[in-house]
């Protein structure tokens, strides 16, 4: 029996990188996990395979997020099939930037719709089982460009830093009902978001890095088990950063 045992999880971005990474630690301490992906169907069904050698009640939703009759839909089904939801990993992010009289728009709706909107939306949807139990685990993936900014990443790092000010704000409403919220803010981690950046971008990156290397998304999950179980009951509202050194804050 793990940290996380008989625990109904759900992970948005929980296809690959690190709500995969997540969603196999989860398992690893014995929760139930129900991943959230928009048309990512290969690395779904693979990390869904993994899951499955492990629990095989685990499920896989395709599901757009910034639609709310989408994410109620495939809630719903989650507790037709587990019960009431216990934790809630809000993983699923785009990463789209330019210079700032370049954003666009679309560009800007697009990062804060999907990054900051379908976080609200999904927690929204899962918030109510955990008040009812008087338990339950909201995770928030921010980033620590939320707090060091960056050249044209205006409307990354205002997605993010709008995760960080979500979880406080529903941190103070939850915790008298026992439910936790808290994020994290990884560090740069090897992910395709990353290596999407570009060779000199982390080249340069990396030189930043006191610990001399790339998170990966292992690096990053042990932080969400540790928030999701009973070792973090005296966490609300903060922003956890394992980052490798490269953000003090």
């Amino acid at each position: 029996m793990g940290k996380l045992y008989q625990k109904n999880a759900v992970i948005t971005g929980g296809s690959r990188g690190i709500g995969a990474a997540i969603a196999r630690a989860f398992v690893g301490e014995g929760a139930t996990v129900s991943i959230i992906h928009y048309n990512d169907h290969t690395n779904a069904e693979n990390t869904l395979n993994q899951l499955k050698q492990i629990n095989q009640h685990c499920l896989s939703f395709n599901c757009d997020i910034t639609r709310q009759d989408q994410v109620y839909n495939a809630i719903e089904a989650i507790r037709q099939q587990h019960g009431a939801i216990d934790i809630l990993v809000n993983g699923a992010g785009i990463a789209e930037g330019d210079l700032i009289e370049k954003v666009s728009l679309d560009q800007w709706s697009r990062v804060l719709n999907t990054n900051l909107t379908g976080a609200f939306i999904v927690t929204q949807a899962c918030y109510p089982d955990m008040k009812e139990k008087q338990w339950g685990r909201i995770i928030n993936i921010s980033s620590q460009m939320a707090f060091s900014g960056g050249v044209g990443a205006s409307v990354y790092c205002a997605a993010k830093a709008g995760l960080v000010g979500f979880t406080r704000a529903l941190a103070v409403e939850a915790a008298p009902f026992g439910v936790l919220v808290n994020s994290i803010a990884p560090g740069a981690t090897m992910t395709q978001m990353l290596k999407d950046c570009g060779e000199k971008f982390m080249t340069d990156k990396l030189k930043a890095i006191p610990l001399g290397r790339f998170g990966t998304p292992e690096d990053i999950a042990p932080t969400a088990v540790l928030l999701a179980s009973e070792d973090g009951a005296f966490f609300v509202g903060q922003t956890l950063s394992p980052n490798g050194g490269d953000v003090f804050r």
